[in-house]
């Protein structure tokens, strides 16, 4: 099966090379050249645009930053839509909303192009391990044809509904992931600003009621050791928590810890640290309190 793979960021290149590993063919293209040419010189082939990449193609996937650039790279000019045949698929495992993933689906079936979304969980250790879960839209039989090539970046790929659907899932699951982070500094640097050790609220709230995935993933590794290197960057879950708002607006949903939440990531990039990882946040409390959140 040859596969088209157009974004080499962090998640992108380790997906691809995951992809390359397992053995299938692989055409890749990114807007930044030193990205394709390591993987030239693992064994892929590299495209010289984005239609020219999805000639040929059984698989087209894309991992991309945001919405707007999907729908440019697959509907605009010189894009997907241009150089995939009639009978590919579309693999889209950007995080993105449900209404534009939709969009593009009624777009591409115009053509005889099959199109599901299938954002990714597991940040950059997870698509470097190809153990990354995948929430996955769309039809079910689309499904089964690319498992293969799925599988070569995930552990876990789950089935969750029609098209939209599993950015539906990614945007929630990131949704409470982006309230619990916010939840977990503001906790610590309480319980530290009342004189009680770090790693003593560690110790204790990790092993009862109040434990979360935030607290256990970024306190030993990022906040207690100083170290804000993502991992997962804020503007990254800024973004997400926009997804998120942004549907719910859709819906006429009320969001008020979505909204205070992004809030308190706006602040934090801000304050420049738009590229540390998530748990950064901390340093807003550190700073508002005069308290240090250390081992």
């Amino acid at each position: 099966m040859k596969v088209g793979f157009i974004g080499l960021g962090v998640m992108g290149k380790s997906m691809a090379i995951n992809i390359l590993n397992s053995g299938h063919k692989l055409k890749v293209y990114d807007v930044i050249e030193e990205s394709m040419i390591e993987l030239k010189e693992k064994g892929a082939e590299i495209g010289d645009s984005t239609a020219d990449t999805c000639e040929g193609c059984d698989v087209i996937m894309t991992s991309l930053p945001n919405s707007k650039i999907v729908e440019e790279v697959i509907l605009g000019k010189n894009g997907v839509l241009e150089g995939a045949e009639k009978g590919s698929i579309i693999v889209d495992l950007s995080s993105i909303t449900p209404k534009v993933i939709q969009n593009i689906y009624e777009k591409c079936a115009d053509k005889g192009i099959e199109v599901i979304d299938a954002p990714v969980s597991g940040g950059a250790k997870g698509a470097e391990e190809g153990t990354l879960t995948i929430m996955v839209g769309g039809k079910a039989e689309v499904l089964e044809k690319v498992k293969p090539i799925l599988e070569c970046i995930g552990k876990k790929i789950n089935y969750v509904g029609q098209i939209g659907a599993g950015d539906t899932v990614k945007l929630i699951n990131n949704l409470l992931l982006g309230v619990n982070m916010v939840a977990c500094a503001e906790a610590l640097a309480l319980g530290t600003k009342a004189g009680i050790k770090p790693d003593v609220l560690y110790e204790i709230i990790s092993q009862s009621s109040g434990s979360s995935y935030a607290l256990k993933a970024k306190y030993e590794n990022f906040i207690s050791q100083g170290n804000f290197e993502p991992g997962f960057m804020i503007d990254l879950q800024y973004k997400d928590l926009e997804l998120a708002i942004s549907t719910a607006k859709d819906l006429n949903a009320p969001m008020f810890m979505g909204n205070i939440a992004q809030q308190i990531f706006e602040t934090a990039r801000a304050e420049g640290l738009g590229k540390k990882d998530i748990s950064a946040v901390i340093n807003l409390y550190e700073k508002w309190l005069n308290i240090s959140v250390r081992k």
